[in-house]
């Protein structure tokens, strides 16, 4: 099995590619070693030492390193425990009832129900224009908000401590949703 790698904008994050689907849908993004629980392979990242974030995307998985962290030391690692996973066929998630599940499709903020049009084309914009950009460079952004003019996203994965995320945020992200709906007058960081 052969797992290619690729960079990212976030020199702290590189981008592992099995091969295969890792996630059917959705992502997931683990921020620390407790998150870490509910999937063996993250576990098994964080457990390396150096790993301070594992993101899983349709068809890859997001490592950021921990400063100071480097990349010719860690990454043989992250390969040998992806590879022992992948090879094994080890299910990505720990089994549980889903009597604990649920997906989070809220808006942190209190949104006017008559902007439910608006809201409905900024997240068809996300998920069609910006996600999929973003999704190339090991990351993800999800729809937070929207609350007079003002858009919130999340970032995610090597997007998260991105130098560049807030140049992605205002100059890329800030003036499509701007050109395509008018109500939009700014984006900002949830």
């Amino acid at each position: 099995m052969l797992i290619e790698t690729e960079p990212t904008p976030n020199p702290a994050t590189l981008k592992f590619l099995p091969g295969r689907t890792v996630m059917s849908a959705g992502t997931r993004d683990f921020i620390d070693p407790e998150e870490a629980d509910a999937s063996p392979l993250a576990a098994a990242l964080f457990s390396l030492g150096d790993v301070t974030g594992v993101f899983f995307g349709q068809n890859f998985v997001s490592v950021t390193a921990a400063q100071g962290a480097e990349w010719r030391d860690l990454k043989p690692q992250v390969l040998g425990v992806l590879l022992d996973h992948f090879a094994s066929e080890a299910p990505l998630f720990n089994p549980g009832s889903a009597a604990g599940i649920a997906i989070d499709d809220s808006s942190d903020f209190e949104e006017d129900p008559a902007d439910a049009d608006i809201v409905a084309q900024i997240k068809d914009l996300i998920d069609t224009r910006v996600r999929p950009a973003v999704a190339k460079d090991g990351g993800d952004i999800v729809y937070r908000g929207f609350q007079r003019g003002t858009v919130y996203l999340a970032m995610q994965g090597a997007c998260s401590g991105c130098p560049s995320s807030a140049a992605t945020l205002k100059q890329g992200i800030e003036t499509l949703l701007k050109h395509y709906v008018p109500e939009v007058t700014e984006v900002r960081a949830a």
